[in-house]
């Protein structure tokens, strides 16, 4: 969390350290994960360790690339309320790549697909609405009908 910190900016030592122990607060971490190697975290605190570290220097703009892949459904589902927290209350943009449904409802005001060799983008409703057989299959399968029904349901 401190590198690119240190690399940009010329900051003291308890300086760096309050600003690492920040961003590990806003990702719902403990301070002394700080200390701790990969290997001793969870797959849910390394996620949430990567958003800190990717938080690390305020940025407008943040990508993730399959954000909750490797989380069980509770995991992937604390993150995405953490990653749309950290979205409104940072006013952050979020571009995400992702095949999670649950994702896609619990994040996504916009989304994109690849279809036929070209991006149709638009809300999950718009997108739903569309004809286009991959996108029905995609959308109004079983799994695509479940995170709606999840959605609406609060869950």
């Amino acid at each position: 969390i401190q590198m690119p910190l240190r690399e940009r900016l010329a900051l003291s030592e308890s300086l760096l350290d309050g600003l690492a122990g920040l961003k590990l607060a806003l990702v719902g971490l403990p301070l002394d994960a700080c200390g701790r190697y990969p290997a001793e975290l969870s797959g849910g605190m390394r996620k949430r360790a990567g958003l800190a570290r990717a938080l690390a220097l305020d940025p407008q703009l943040l990508f993730l690339d399959e954000p909750t892949a490797g989380l069980d459904p509770i995991g992937a589902a604390e993150f995405d309320r953490l990653i749309r927290r950290l979205q409104q209350s940072l006013g952050l943009t979020v571009v995400m790549i992702t095949h999670d449904l649950d994702s896609l409802e619990a994040i996504c005001d916009r989304v994109a697909a690849l279809v036929d060799g070209r991006a149709v983008v638009g809300t999950l409703e718009e997108l739903r609405g569309l004809h286009h057989p991959w996108l029905r299959a995609y959308f109004h399968g079983p799994r695509g009908r479940a995170a709606a029904r999840a959605a609406r349901e609060g869950g």
